[in-house]
């Protein structure tokens, strides 16, 4: 099982969303879990680091599986035409 870390764009992000909103992210994280690589899991290009996407609805998970430490690292959530034009990463 791993560890979840979040940055802080992912918990201002969970701060501000509608409570039914949260409740599906947080379920399909959870879901990460126990499989970090799931079948809707997509690996994204143009990053420095191997990060992945996943889709809740309209909404993109950005993450990183540290997988010498087990954890997982949520890098961004936001809804797709946004998701990806900042390029950062968790430190």
């Amino acid at each position: 099982m791993f560890d979840i870390r979040y940055s802080k764009q992912a918990v201002n992000f969970l701060k501000s969303a509608e409570k039914k909103l949260i409740t599906r992210i947080l379920k399909k994280i959870e879901t990460l879990k126990e499989n970090p690589i799931q079948h809707d899991s997509k690996v994204i290009e143009g990053y420095e680091e191997k990060l992945l996407r996943i889709r809740v609805g309209d909404y993109r998970i950005l993450y990183e599986v540290n997988y010498r430490n087990n954890q997982l690292g949520i890098v961004k959530i936001d809804k797709r035409s946004k998701v990806f034009r900042n390029k950062f990463l968790m430190s």
